[in-house]
């Protein structure tokens, strides 16, 4: 039986289920050269495990064909450990769609962890995966920590999980993403890749975190681009607060970077790498930048990068930004759908994706 939860998420064109090979109540979407990253469709996810358990969005087959349904390019999703027959059959259907599949991975915390981590990298050999995009470090820097001792001892730690890493992706000759996740800026990431030195280990860029660390986005880009291997695309609304800045996922071409000087940029040095969107419908994050705990990690920060950060969000302040956990599961659904199929179609007609 088809409850009314359910029929208004049909309504509204966000259930990755079709009838002959069509959105409920929709036509599909021309096909576009971006990916998704399971993260954009995380309220859709939570909607059907609470309607169809124990189905998981997340589970790549399933992401993979909501991916499709959309008109996404490519998925990057989380593999796991897959047995060699299904992993390979994952590869088949990804190539029948003519699409591209990067996973998600944590890299191993020990020589314990090492075995984990080799299988599931795998696991993702064997689905033609062409990266793997992984994290480091936890948390946001300015929230995680509260000393530069903390965050030099973690920054530390995930050096040595790279350390770990490197060999087993060398082994699978696959390319290990390390994404800016408001953690490193990109002079200490690029002192780190260099530190590791391996052909297969550099960066997962993404186009928006690092404002949160006050850099500037076209810095960022260029700064890493030299280890990019895949992008993860966002655009990003600003506006001020009492503590600093509120920084929220938008739409593509609905935000204040420029995401045509930026893709120029990427496809010059790195004409192979993929794009996928990374577009999370939350709440907008709390930059507090104007407090004395943010700056407890960033001892040698240049108050020139204050200010021309605090200038840009001036200039480009958005009236509205988007408010998402007052809204009924069925709305956050609705808005996150929304969201990504409009950045989708800017992709594709804007950005020539």
């Amino acid at each position: 039986m088809i409850t009314r939860r359910t029929a208004l998420y049909w309504m509204a064109g966000t259930l990755a289920m079709g009838i002959g090979g069509k959105l409920v109540g929709q036509e599909k979407p021309k096909k576009t050269g971006l990916g998704l990253v399971a993260y954009c469709s995380g309220f859709r996810r939570k909607l059907l495990q609470a309607e169809m358990p124990p189905r998981d969005l997340f589970e790549p087959t399933q992401f993979l064909e909501h991916c499709h349904q959309l008109g996404a390019g490519g998925l990057q999703v989380g593999l796991g450990v897959m047995k060699e027959e299904a992993a390979k059959r994952l590869k088949q259907q990804v190539a029948e769609k003519e699409m591209f599949l990067e996973a998600i991975i944590s890299v191993p915390k020990n020589q314990a962890d090492v075995e984990r981590f080799q299988a599931e990298m795998q696991t993702a050999a064997q689905a033609g995966a062409l990266a793997v995009r992984t994290t480091i470090i936890p948390g946001r820097r300015y929230e995680f920590f509260d000393s530069l001792e903390k965050y030099r001892e973690y920054a530390t730690r995930g050096s040595q999980m790279l350390e770990l890493a490197a060999p087993v992706a060398e082994k699978h000759k696959l390319p290990l993403a390390v994404e800016n996740h408001k953690d490193h800026r990109a002079a200490e990431r690029v002192a780190l890749f260099e530190h590791i030195d391996s052909e297969f280990v550099g960066a997962c860029l993404d186009t928006g975190n690092s404002f949160a660390l006050l850099e500037d986005p076209q810095t960022t880009v260029e700064a890493l681009l030299p280890w990019t291997f895949t992008v993860h695309l966002k655009d990003q609304a600003v506006q001020e607060y009492a503590d600093g800045f509120l920084l929220g996922d938008i739409p593509l071409g609905q935000g204040f970077l420029d995401l045509k000087k930026i893709l120029n940029t990427v496809k010059r040095q790195k004409p192979t790498a993929k794009f996928c969107l990374e577009l999370i419908t939350r709440d907008p994050l709390k930059v507090p930048c104007l407090t004395d705990s943010y700056w407890s990690t960033f001892p040698d920060l240049p108050a020139a990068d204050l200010s021309r950060t605090l200038r840009t969000v001036r200039t480009h302040s958005a009236a509205k930004l988007q408010e998402v956990s007052t809204l009924t599961l069925e709305q956050q659904v609705a808005l996150e759908e929304s969201n990504v199929r409009a950045s989708l179609e800017y992709a594709s007609q804007q950005l020539g994706i």
